[in-house]
């Protein structure tokens, strides 16, 4: 039912150029509320966009999606990414980690650390790494840097978290991005691609998470180059036309094709 319902919206839109939540519920003899969550699930596989009352054909755009829209985005792959990411923290770490709907998996994945100390300008990962805390999976302290926050991210930024940010020495930063080329690693938010950047100066090592949806993609601003990572994390292999630039590449599913193969 749900995938004809998709196809009557997307024929609709295609004949109108615009459709309405109301008239799509009457015709499809379903509640206002299932039409959008249809429209929803169209507009984040970037089938459509969705305007006041309905929906108009989709329309490309550079700005960065709302936080729990990314959440639901490739959930599974951002997951194994995490557990990588989490199985890489040692006792006695002191790390950090940026804003992003993968890193915020980290804290989840975790299973008895000892004596960590946690820097984020994530609320949602600080509430997270508190939570592992609480249920006894780690031991340490969570920080959460100062800053302007913003609500549509659940992060903080600005000058105030970069300078205290500087104070720190990591062992390791965990890293997000909204795109990555064998050049640079690239973000939507220019004031939260300059807390990641400063993480990452801070670093022993730096760590980027990224699966694959966001390889060859640019977004609006410029983290770092490529070649200042020492790890990229993600769900396949590296691009056969990159060149690498110092950093070591680990597909999470690649133990997953041998045992298929074998």
């Amino acid at each position: 039912m749900k995938d004809e319902r998709h196809a009557y919206i997307l024929e609709q839109l295609e004949k109108d150029g615009k459709v309405m939540v109301t008239a799509l519920a009457n015709e499809q003899l379903v509640t206002p509320e299932t039409i959008r969550r249809d429209l929803a699930e169209l507009e984040m596989n970037d089938l459509l966009t969705r305007v006041h009352g309905g929906a108009v054909p989709y329309i490309p755009s550079q700005k960065e999606m709302v936080y729990e829209k990314k959440m639901l985005l490739n959930l599974d792959e951002k997951k194994k990414l995490a557990k990588h990411a989490a199985a890489m923290i040692q006792n006695g770490d002191t790390i950090a980690v940026d804003v992003g709907s993968t890193t915020v998996h980290i804290a989840d994945m975790i299973e008895n650390l000892q004596f960590v100390t946690v820097v984020t300008n994530s609320l949602s990962a600080a509430s997270r790494f508190n939570l592992a805390i609480e249920e006894q999976r780690l031991t340490g302290q969570v920080i959460m840097l100062p800053g302007t926050t913003n609500p549509y991210q659940a992060s903080v930024k600005g000058s105030y978290t970069i300078e205290f940010l500087q104070r720190f020495s990591f062992n390791r930063s965990f890293l997000s991005c909204g795109g990555v080329t064998q050049e640079a690693v690239y973000d939507f938010d220019m004031e939260e691609s300059l807390v990641s950047e400063a993480m990452m100066e801070c670093s022993h090592e730096a760590i980027l998470l990224t699966d694959s949806s966001k390889l060859n993609k640019k977004s609006m601003f410029e983290i770092c180059p490529i070649s200042k990572l020492s790890t990229i994390i993600s769900d396949q292999e590296k691009p056969y036309d990159w060149v690498n630039k110092g950093y070591d590449w680990i597909n999470v599913n690649a133990s997953r094709k041998k045992e298929i193969f074998n």
